[in-house]
């Protein structure tokens, strides 16, 4: 289906923010089974409120496949090669995060188990809840950070050559990208905490999506750009 520039700009619009809203609120839902020494027991407690988290994700997941999908056929006409790459980098990281979904809702099975069990093997359950927030971390590492610092700088790229939006979105955008890619190459190595002050690199990027988003709900792309890449 092939969208107009005005509505799919709006698309785009609404996904980015869709995607930020639920990003921040599945965080903040599934503090009772990532936080705290007895996640085991307040994971179980709080299931439908970890769930409800879960959900969150999986519409996350989904905008961040909709704005790929929805900004390819305008991406395509100024860097076809690059645009390709940026849905395909788009879907990995949107399975990246699908595995960090799976990887709560194991834990919140868990959970219920360790609740459930009349004299459970406490070190048992914390050795398995240990690795699957494991996997939650690493994926929240490559999905949100890695890959979206990799991803933005893609479409950010051909937006500053093609002039699709004003030039100023696609340097933030450029910039954060670099610096949310750092982060996480800093957080990988060990050098910082990933829950810490660095994190506020990611701030650029948050701000650029924002904004991009914003622009494009009131603006759309702008069609009549130069097509010749300076």
């Amino acid at each position: 289906m092939n969208f107009s520039n005005k509505k799919a700009g709006i698309i785009v619009g609404v996904l980015f923010i869709l995607a930020a809203v639920t990003a921040i609120i599945g965080l903040i839902l599934y503090d009772p089974i990532l936080n705290g020494p007895d996640y085991l027991m307040k994971g179980s407690e709080h299931a439908n409120q970890v769930i409800l988290g879960a959900l969150m994700e999986l519409i996350l997941v989904v905008s961040a496949v909709g704005t790929a999908t929805t900004m390819y056929p305008f991406l395509r006409k100024y860097n076809e090669t690059i645009a390709l790459w940026h849905v395909c980098f788009r879907f990995l990281e949107a399975v990246i995060i699908t595995i960090g979904v799976i990887s709560v809702l194991s834990l919140l099975t868990l959970s219920r188990e360790f609740a459930a069990a009349a004299a459970p093997d406490t070190a048992s359950f914390h050795a398995a809840g240990t690795l699957l927030k494991a996997v939650h971390d690493w994926t929240f590492l490559l999905g949100p950070l890695f890959f979206l610092g990799i991803n933005t700088m893609m479409y950010s790229y051909i937006f500053y050559k093609s002039k699709l939006v004003p030039r100023f979105i696609p340097i933030l955008g450029m910039t954060g990208a670099t610096l949310v890619f750092i982060n996480a190459l800093l957080v990988m190595f060990g050098v910082v905490e990933q829950i810490s002050v660095w994190g506020l690199l990611a701030v650029p990027i948050a701000a650029n999506e924002m904004i991009l988003a914003v622009w494009l709900i009131v603006k759309g792309f702008n069609l009549s750009a130069a097509t010749n890449l300076k």
